[in-house]
């Protein structure tokens, strides 16, 4: 059992009937009143984050996770499978628990949050950032250069990216997968 003192960003904790990973967390010790620690929780079940204040010495529930890297390979109706690159084994994953699956790639190597008492997958992360070929753009209209004008684009695995006007069908860019934007046109 930890106490509020523990908290750390990356540390996963039980809390409401759940499993939350701290993503932010601050200490803060004000002039009048016992001290406390504000935090940024994100569940790693479904993604919901919420911000929670835990007081000094707080008793929370720590859970000992693991991470390991899987292929993804396929999807289907209901989700995703992936595979074990050190023993083959396979792995399915709902829906929900992946945040901007539609960046996914088939071979993309992911991260994967498992429990470690039982080995029940948590959650998966996708790498910073991934490299994917434009399908389709819209045409840039001449003239709207003075700012940072953007267009629609479509790219390999069906996910709709804003782009700046250069960008045309077969260029391959690099995409954040933290909000799906675009970094930066990728050269050959």
């Amino acid at each position: 059992m930890a106490t509020s003192n523990d908290i750390r960003k990356g540390l996963c904790i039980e809390f409401s009937n759940d499993i939350f990973k701290v993503v932010e967390f601050m200490h803060v010790k004000p002039g009048k009143g016992p001290a406390f620690v504000r935090t940024k929780l994100k569940s790693v079940t479904n993604g919901k984050v919420l911000d929670n204040t835990f007081s000094a010495g707080h008793k929370i529930e720590e859970v000992k996770v693991i991470t390991r890297k899987f292929q993804y390979l396929y999807d289907d109706e209901n989700g995703f499978h992936f595979m074990n690159n050190d023993d083959f084994s396979q792995l399915y994953l709902n829906k929900e628990m992946i945040e901007n699956s539609n960046l996914m790639k088939a071979g993309e190597e992911v991260t994967i949050i498992l429990k470690e008492a039982d080995e029940t997958p948590l959650s998966a992360e996708l790498p910073q950032s991934v490299y994917l070929e434009v399908i389709e753009a819209d045409p840039g209209v001449k003239g709207n250069t003075a700012t940072n004008a953007l267009k629609n684009a479509i790219v390999e695995t069906g996910a709709r990216v804003m782009v700046p006007l250069f960008i045309e069908a077969g260029d391959k860019i690099k995409v954040s997968t933290e909000d799906g934007s675009y970094l930066e046109r990728v050269k050959e």
